[in-house]
């Protein structure tokens, strides 16, 4: 049978019976463009009417909040408090430098979904410097004991390899991620940490507000005058917390009046990357002596009556 017999056929219509379609007709699916001039919004109903913004782009000191970018186990423990920012549209954004240091710089970061602008939250981002830009000093003592998880990582660190410097890089952001949820969840008094994402650690920022309410961040112990009672107190807060610590075999490792925040009439405990086991590290009685030396040093200069020797002792009945 030809083409042209089947074009006869009965079960092949003819051409000129498909339907006509107009000449503005546009074969794009969902789009047909109107003539010039005609009024297509006359006849819509404003509340199908909206104002679209494009989010995609943020400007420079923005970046989408990256909450639900990192795995579970890098976020803070639970149950979390009230004020952290779990929302996939919030923008977490750039408010300045806190603190600069030789290993890591603290900024203010501020996260808040805009849709809910009254329940964003200002958070400190401890970051630590690149390889080429820190030096932490007895650096070697305070990892011994530590175990890693790939052996090709502790042979490149001890090879002090190119590779194994960026490993060290991101090893003390852990150390002290590690360390913060540990004690967070020993109910001890260190900020709380929000997450981990490669060397930045985002954690609670520690605030205190004067008699206009205007808030600053909490000063260092090194930095306050307290009164005898509130001295005392302080030494007391300070004294449990190291007994808890070392209950549960740890060193804090550099503990001075300058890693200590007052907040009001409570201590919190900062800077916790070189924490060290008490047993596992064989320097771990001396990085708990001398930490029992600077505290009671600063104390004492402050008027209080203290000793390291009996806090010590005091420290060791607990551990054993």
């Amino acid at each position: 049978m030809s083409h042209d017999d089947l074009s006869q056929h009965p079960q092949h219509p003819q051409r000129s019976q498909q339907p006509a379609f107009p000449d503005d007709f546009s074969t794009a699916p969902y789009r047909h463009v109107p003539p010039p001039g005609d009024a297509v919004l006359d006849d819509i109903d404003d509340r199908f009417v909206f104002d679209f913004h494009a989010y995609d782009d943020l400007p420079d000191g923005q970046r989408w909040s990256t909450w639900l970018s990192v795995e579970p186990l890098s976020r803070g423990p639970e149950p979390r408090p009230d004020w952290v920012v779990t929302s996939q549209g919030a923008i977490d954004t750039e408010l300045g430098v806190l603190k600069t240091g030789k290993e890591a710089d603290v900024h203010l970061v501020e996260r808040a979904d805009t849709r809910d602008p009254t329940g964003g939250v200002v958070m400190a981002a401890k970051r630590y410097r690149s390889p080429e830009h820190r030096s932490f000093h007895r650096s070697a003592s305070y990892t011994e004991g530590r175990s890693m998880k790939r052996s090709r990582d502790e042979r490149a660190i001890k090879r002090k390899s190119t590779f194994g410097r960026q490993v060290a890089a991101g090893e003390w952001a852990v150390s002290e991620w590690g360390a913060l949820v540990r004690l967070w969840e020993l109910g001890l008094p260190v900020p709380y940490p929000v997450q981990i994402d490669g060397t930045e650690i985002l954690m609670e920022w520690i605030t205190v507000a004067d008699k206009d309410g205007t808030v600053a961040t909490a000063p260092r112990l090194a930095q306050t005058r307290p009164s005898p009672e509130l001295l005392a107190a302080y030494f007391e807060q300070l004294t449990d917390a190291l007994a808890t610590m070392v209950q549960n075999g740890l060193v804090h490792g550099d503990l001075s009046a300058y890693n200590i925040l007052a907040a009001g009439e409570r201590l919190v405990v900062i800077d916790l990357p070189q924490i060290v086991d008490l047993v596992g590290n064989l320097n771990g009685m001396t990085f708990l002596q001398r930490d029992c030396a600077n505290i009671c040093g600063w104390f004492r200069s402050r008027g209080l009556d203290v000793d390291e020797h009996a806090l010590f002792a005091e420290l060791m009945a607990h551990a054993f």
